[in-house]
């Protein structure tokens, strides 16, 4: 399958398994990639998804050229049946850390752009080469770089098909922290148990907003994030939170007692 699935506490991680090949993705790994984020959103024991690669030389280089890419140019396959390995219509609210280390290329850097928070190493490359073949990034980036940085550097990225370092990124605002390779894995994992210590719904309903609200016209954005905010604020979780900041506070003007 070479889509490793494991959870510990609150937190999964998927890991692609194929360092032999870079962790270039077979048919059966795009199957399986969606399969692992939709049992991790479906899991209300899971809040929060670490993203990683196998091996010290990659963490992905996308569609393995020998057999996904040759299937989508004979048309031999829908290119939309990848849609849940791009977290493309699958609502998955729960934020999903990245951990690049080595090599992120073509799809593996589709799969990036896909989490929320990215963290990489001083070492990894990145390149969306696909307009040296001859096709386009079209696992959700053609759609999303263009909203999450700035239209130049999206641009620049996408046109110019040029290898990038992690500093590029960083600087482009496309990866939230560069670490040395041996820290990348556990930093990732540091943050997702952060968030994942905090009000899951709280953190779900931040993530729905930002991937649903952000195209709205204003007053229809506005009176959606009503709708998920009042949802929030009833919820159990910050009920209790509630009651534990009064507590917490009444305890603090409490007056110290004195003995006679």
């Amino acid at each position: 399958m070479a889509i490793d699935y494991e959870k510990n506490g609150h937190v999964a991680t998927i890991t692609f398994n194929r360092p032999e090949k870079l962790n270039a993705m077979s048919l059966r790994m795009y199957d399986a990639l969606g399969e692992a984020y939709c049992e991790a959103r479906d899991d209300n024991d899971v809040r929060a998804v670490v993203l990683a690669g196998k091996g010290d030389r990659a963490f992905c280089v996308g569609a393995d050229l020998t057999e996904s890419i040759p299937a989508l140019a004979e048309d031999r396959f829908d290119i939309s049946e990848w849609d849940a390995a791009h977290m493309k219509g699958i609502r998955m609210y729960k934020p999903v850390i990245c951990a690049v280390h080595g090599l992120c290329m073509g799809g593996g850097f589709e799969f990036m752009l896909s989490t929320d928070i990215r963290v990489v190493a001083d070492d990894a490359i990145f390149q969306l080469p696909e307009p040296q073949h001859g096709f386009v990034p079209a696992g959700g980036t053609l759609v999303r770089l263009v909203r999450q940085i700035s239209y130049a550097h999206a641009m620049q990225i996408m046109l110019m098909a040029e290898r990038l370092t992690a500093a590029d990124l960083y600087r482009m605002g496309v990866v939230n922290e560069v670490l040395p390779s041996d820290r990348v894995l556990p930093r990732a994992h540091e943050i997702a148990q952060g968030i994942a210590a905090l009000g899951p719904v709280a953190i779900q309903t931040i993530k729905e907003a930002a991937l649903t609200l952000h195209s709205e016209p204003l007053e229809e954005a506005f009176k959606k994030e009503a709708i998920l905010g009042q949802k929030a604020f009833t919820c159990d979780d910050a009920k209790a939170g509630l009651a534990n900041f009064i507590a917490r506070g009444a305890n603090k003007t409490k007056k110290p007692s004195h003995s006679q």
